[in-house]
């Protein structure tokens, strides 16, 4: 009987619980009134911390910041390990390029929004958890990550495997020339993502960005990038993803060449540039991409093997190479060391190509081996002459 009274009395409390809430949902209905609630949504639990260590080389000391999880837990654990650096850099970062660009920040976040349509919906959970962790606001950090479509940079990479290097492995370079202005190498980040579905994948970045202007994943894809677009040509198509969310997307999806440039065939195109991916592990070798979208249908893209002799540079071509170096004077080089190449001696090529006034960021990879040079500008010296610090993707731990 005390177990019958027991079950009648929880049963009427639950039914005078469920009338109330129905009570507080009509009223709100119909009044507009809101409940007591100081918070208007709740955010996913997020247990994991990245694992923050610095590498050093000289007065070189540079984050290596590795996340785990899921898109939003990676962002918010991302966010938490470069906090500092964050609410440091960006605010008065916005405030300068606002100034430079001449738009709002409005103006940004509206860009940004008709992008993302477009784009990885992991990117997008990515900087949520970013501001989540970082604690700056969710359309400042998306604001932030529009500036790249609207802004020009130039830039340089060459890709050299097989019988032009020493050992076969496929190695390649990536000069970042940008603005110094914005200061963004004073917060540089070399970032390890280990997503809980897809590859892990490496990015040197700056603090508050998880685009990736540069990247290799642990297939041994390697993506770099080259800027042809002018201000003149503004204003850009921008209901399309911009590389540095697209490049994300190969990072987390691609296993092969032949995987990443389906990626890229499937990408609407905002403006002109050059692209290089290689393959260090799987097709083993590389290609060269011109995608220039103001240009005529079926003039867009073209696309250009090693010793190709309808390439932009040709006859200065080579078996196992391909580059856009943008007539700086690689070629010398390339074909003197043919045979001879490896990540040392292309760290030095890459320091001697670089756009003067402007070199922000140098990156050399082994796609085959794992390993890694990086480069960046400290203050008013720019990357080019700079240390290099080097990085063993190996010794990482990738397991979930």
């Amino acid at each position: 009987m005390r177990a019958i009274v027991c079950c009648l009395c929880l049963a009427s409390l639950v039914i005078a619980s469920t009338s109330a809430f129905a009570d507080e949902k009509a009223k709100s209905i119909t009044t507009g009134e809101s409940g007591p609630a100081q918070v208007v949504f709740r955010t996913p639990n997020v247990s994991t911390r990245a694992t923050r260590t610095m590498l050093t080389q000289g007065d070189a000391q540079i984050p290596l910041v590795v996340v785990r999880g899921t898109p939003y837990e990676m962002g918010r654990q991302l966010g938490e390990a470069l906090k500092q650096e964050i609410q440091a850099f960006v605010p008065p970062a916005m405030t300068g390029i606002c100034a430079q660009l001449q738009v709002t920040e409005e103006t940004l976040l509206e860009v940004w929004s008709r992008s993302a349509a477009y784009a990885d919906d992991r990117v997008e959970q990515e900087i949520a958890g970013l501001a989540d962790g970082c604690g700056l606001p969710l359309k400042t950090l998306q604001a932030l990550h529009a500036v790249p479509l609207l802004k020009p940079y130039s830039c340089s990479s060459i890709a050299a495997w097989g019988d032009a290097t020493e050992d076969g492995h496929l190695y390649q370079t990536r000069n970042l020339d940008w603005s110094m202005e914005i200061g963004a190498h004073e917060v540089a980040a070399i970032v390890v993502y280990v997503p809980e579905i897809g590859v892990a994948h490496v990015v040197p970045t700056f603090a508050g960005f998880v685009g990736a202007h540069t990247g290799m994943n642990f297939k041994g894809i390697t993506l770099a990038e080259m800027g042809d677009a002018s201000r003149r040509e503004a204003p850009y198509f921008v209901h399309a993803p911009h590389f540095t969310v697209f490049f994300r997307t190969m990072l987390y999806d691609a296993d092969s060449l032949t995987e990443t440039l389906s990626i890229f065939e499937q990408q609407p195109l905002t403006k002109r540039y050059h692209f290089v991916f290689g393959d260090g592990q799987t097709d083993k070798r590389a290609v060269k991409i011109r995608a220039h979208s103001p240009e005529p249908e079926g003039e867009q893209v073209k696309i250009w093997k090693d010793n190709d002799p309808t390439d932009e540079f040709a006859p200065n071509v080579l078996s196992c190479v391909v580059y856009n170096d943008e007539g700086r004077g690689a070629f010398p080089t390339l074909k003197q060391d043919f045979g001879k190449l490896n990540g040392e001696k292309l760290v030095r090529l890459a320091n001697s190509i670089p756009i003067k006034g402007g070199n922000v960021v140098n990156v050399v990879y082994d796609a085959t081996d794992l390993r890694m040079w990086v480069t960046y500008a400290k203050g008013q010296q720019e990357a080019y002459l700079r240390p290099s610090l080097f990085l063993d993707l190996k010794t990482i731990d990738t397991k979930q």
